[in-house]
């Protein structure tokens, strides 16, 4: 290489930053002498570790140790935080838009490239229901994480301070819709949190609480297989969760949550984790994509029938070469749900590894040497369904109860990024276990000048003035 090559990595979540960080690694010399420039463009400045945002729901985790900041950890690489709009594969050019074009309302920034690394990541996948906008609450990022579990502290405070019969019900009464990982660890999470903040609420008890699990199939966490799944049915219906199986949200207006089955429940509390899909931003480029909406790749991540574009994670349909037929339930687990017959799913275990594969093929690339194709081992599923509890499904072998909590632990403590943050997790850990939980909202968080704007409301009138 002798002139600058520009290497754009679009996303800076689990499969952006860590080929970005092994391109680091891997072209340090020709970043040192200019020949190679990473650019990395993300629309939040950290990565955030999924897997953990039950715990920083539940408070055992801090929001801040379950983000990796960027700027950290990729010193080789610059990083743009903004957004990809559109993206012109065949003239090399991705346009932006970052904070600063937005507050000043000029163009968008138009970045030149010579290689391309699609990893944007992907989106929840909603659908047309009335209410879900107005009341709904995701899961998908540390703040949706923050603000639910402010949210779930307030009701319990509404509900042990109202006498309003009507609104104790609603308060209590927290639907959770989607049965994969992310609904069932959540609901998990946070109902062990609320059972335990039960007890410093003398007008409530746990048995006042109404916990709604809503799944459209015939099976809660479809990722650790049939028997591991219904363990996990039991275990939840065991702790007074009312688990809905073929079941769908038919509407939430006003607070009303209407289900399928001819429900009607009044809620103040209704969780949205009903699947993904890949993001928006591939709509707005010149490659090709499959049927939903994924782009094309080959097995050694290259983006089908392009050149110098590379792709994996959850917006990248990559065929799984360990799979000789359609995929069997479990087949694919320890992430974020799986994929269809004969395709990599999209969760964190694939994503790692398909960063690692990804980034050693654009080396090679560079330095006209033979690119690897992206085969995995599966390892097995893991899922925490509150403290001491939890279910795993590891190299055959099926685990329940505090062992595969544990297990679950472990794993993912092992796969956080960065020595710093897997140190910071296990001294929050060895806490919690010696103190008492922590169990204050902060729902002020979300609007901290709100109260600041009513003073400075109340305090306007023909008397007010600037002075003392």
């Amino acid at each position: 290489m002798k002139e600058t090559v520009r290497i754009l990595v679009v996303g800076g979540g689990y499969v952006g930053m860590y080929t970005a960080l092994r391109l680091q690694k891997r072209l340090k010399h020709e970043i040192r002498s200019g020949e190679a420039e990473i650019v990395v463009v993300e629309p939040r400045p950290y990565m955030t570790y999924q897997p953990f945002l039950p715990e920083a729901a539940a408070g055992t985790v801090s929001p801040r140790h379950v983000v990796v900041p960027l700027r950290r950890v990729l010193p080789g690489c610059r990083l743009l935080v903004g957004e990809v709009r559109r993206i012109d594969h065949a003239r090399r050019t991705a346009t932006v838009s970052t904070p600063a074009t937005e507050e000043t309302g000029g163009e968008d920034l138009r970045l030149p490239y010579d290689l391309l690394v699609l990893a944007p990541g992907s989106v929840p996948r909603t659908l047309p229901v009335p209410g879900l906008a107005e009341h709904g609450i995701g899961f998908k990022t540390v703040e949706e994480a923050i603000g639910l579990r402010n949210h779930v502290l307030e009701q319990l405070d509404i509900a042990s301070s109202t006498r309003d019969p009507a609104v104790r019900e609603a308060a209590l009464t927290f639907v959770f819709v989607g049965g994969g990982y992310a609904g069932v660890e959540a609901l998990a999470e946070l109902e062990d949190m609320a059972r335990y903040a039960c007890r410093y609420h003398p007008a409530l008890t746990p048995d006042d609480m109404h916990w709604i699990l809503v799944e459209a199939t015939d099976r809660v966490l479809p990722e650790v297989g049939g028997e591991m799944g219904r363990y996990v049915l039991s275990e939840l219906r065991g702790r007074n969760v009312d688990v809905r199986l073929e079941t769908r949200l038919v509407s939430c207006e006003d607070r009303l949550v209407v289900l399928s089955d001819g429900s009607r429940l009044p809620a103040r509390t209704l969780v949205w984790t009903a699947g993904v899909k890949a993001h928006p931003v591939l709509e707005s480029t010149d490659l090709p994509r499959d049927a939903r909406g994924r782009l094309r790749c080959t097995a050694a991540l290259r983006v089908q029938g392009t050149e110098d574009a590379w792709a994996a994670g959850d917006a990248a349909a990559v065929p799984d070469l360990t799979v000789a037929g359609p995929a069997s339930p479990g087949r694919h687990g320890s992430g974020r749900g799986t994929g269809p017959a004969g395709e990599c799913a999209p969760n964190a275990q694939h994503a790692r590894r398909q960063a690692r594969t990804l980034a050693d093929n654009i080396v090679a690339h560079l330095r006209g040497t033979p690119q690897k194709e992206y085969r995995h081992r599966y390892a097995g599923s893991v899922a925490s369904l509150g403290v001491h509890k939890g279910v795993a499904h590891v190299y055959g072998r099926k685990v329940k109860g505090r062992p595969a909590w544990l297990i679950h632990r472990g794993y993912h403590l092992s796969r956080m990024p960065t020595f710093n943050r897997k140190v910071r997790v296990l001294a929050e850990w060895t806490l919690a276990g010696l103190f008492k939980r922590e169990i204050v909202p902060l729902g002020s968080l979300e609007h901290p000048r709100a109260e600041f704007e009513a003073q400075v409301r109340r305090g306007e009138g023909p008397d007010g003035g600037a002075g003392t």
